[in-house]
């Protein structure tokens, strides 16, 4: 028969093995991730899998101080996105001056008559 004991060390290595694929698929997207939101978004989710990570070794150890350690981590990965986020945002307001051709382009100029070339 089989024992609780077995079934948490096989679950909890397994758990493993899944949040180490998932730990080199993000860290992948963190290096080719063709925009800055994706990179954000794969920094928030390793935020996440190394939160699974500590939750797993706690589970498997029973030492439960690393759930605190976990949802410590949670709370500083929150506000690490927030605050990339607004880095995003203030980053997107931030204009260029337009080029001196183009900003002569758009103004029309009148005729004596009044109407327009």
């Amino acid at each position: 028969m089989i024992t609780p004991a077995a079934i948490v060390a096989v679950a909890s290595s397994t758990a493993l093995v899944i949040l180490g694929l998932a730990l080199i698929l993000t860290v992948w997207r963190v290096v080719a991730g063709p925009t800055l939101p994706d990179r954000i978004l794969a920094l928030d989710m390793l935020t996440g899998i190394a939160i699974g990570f500590i939750a797993v070794i706690a589970v498997k150890t029973g030492f439960s101080l690393y759930i605190d350690i976990a949802i410590s981590l949670g709370l500083v990965g929150f506000l690490a996105t927030v605050a990339f986020a607004r880095f995003v945002l203030s980053r997107g307001n931030i204009k260029s001056k337009p080029p001196a051709a183009a900003a002569n382009g758009n103004t029309q100029k009148r005729r004596a008559g009044g109407k327009k070339r």
